[in-house]
């Protein structure tokens, strides 16, 4: 799959570790995902077009060069909240967006209750949505923000399926995939096996 990328260095890989973890706590579940959050913010714009300006230092001015377009980080609600911080912490510019999606217990399938976004035209949006179990939530998420103009839509994951991510390309032309780790499979709640639980239920301690 040529618009996937997984992160496979061993920095990435303790952060990883400690979220699949079942002894981390809430307050460290946070840290890491925020932690893994820049990490995958910095591979998903390693192409992005850069803009060229000046700054001034104590001793002269100095070449600087920044982000040659919008970015807007977009978390789907609740989960995607836990890598929104990293993103800032290496993109402090972006803006954010906002999702809400909601998935039936029965029927598996997403139901959006909230999505405000700020002006999508020519930007490179990032998608924030740590699992990709079936795929069905991010590739809901993209369309919507495909058709609000973005110039370049990338999906930010902790854990996928190859199901889900193949779910998001092909309906989505276009789209990339920056994430953590593929797994096997699903289990008959659509929960992704090995994965590392309920991503949001695990980041703020509510029970599952």
């Amino acid at each position: 799959m040529n618009d996937v990328t997984i992160l496979d260095d061993p920095v990435a890989g303790v952060q990883l570790a400690a979220l699949r973890d079942e002894r981390t706590t809430p307050e460290h579940f946070r840290h890491h995902a925020r932690r893994l959050g820049s990490m995958l913010a910095l591979r998903a714009v390693e192409d992005l077009p850069s803009e060229d300006s000046t700054v001034r230092t104590p001793l002269g001015d100095a070449p600087a060069t920044g982000p040659g377009r919008t970015i807007v980080a977009v978390p789907v609600l609740r989960a995607g909240l836990g890598l929104l911080g990293g993103v800032h912490d290496v993109l402090p510019s972006a803006l954010v967006g906002m999702i809400g999606l909601e998935r039936d217990a029965e029927t598996f399938q997403a139901r959006r209750y909230y999505f405000k976004v700020p002006p999508l035209e020519g930007a490179w949006v990032l998608v924030l949505e740590p699992m990709l179990a079936t795929g069905g939530s991010a590739s809901d998420a993209v369309k919507a923000l495909d058709a609000e103009g973005a110039e370049q839509v990338i999906v930010l994951s902790v854990v996928g399926t190859e199901q889900g991510v193949q779910r998001v390309l092909n309906e989505n032309p276009g789209v990339k995939v920056v994430i953590g780790a593929i797994d096997p499979e699903l289990d008959d709640d659509r929960y992704i096996v090995p994965g590392l639980g309920d991503f949001g239920d695990r980041l703020f301690g509510t029970p599952h």
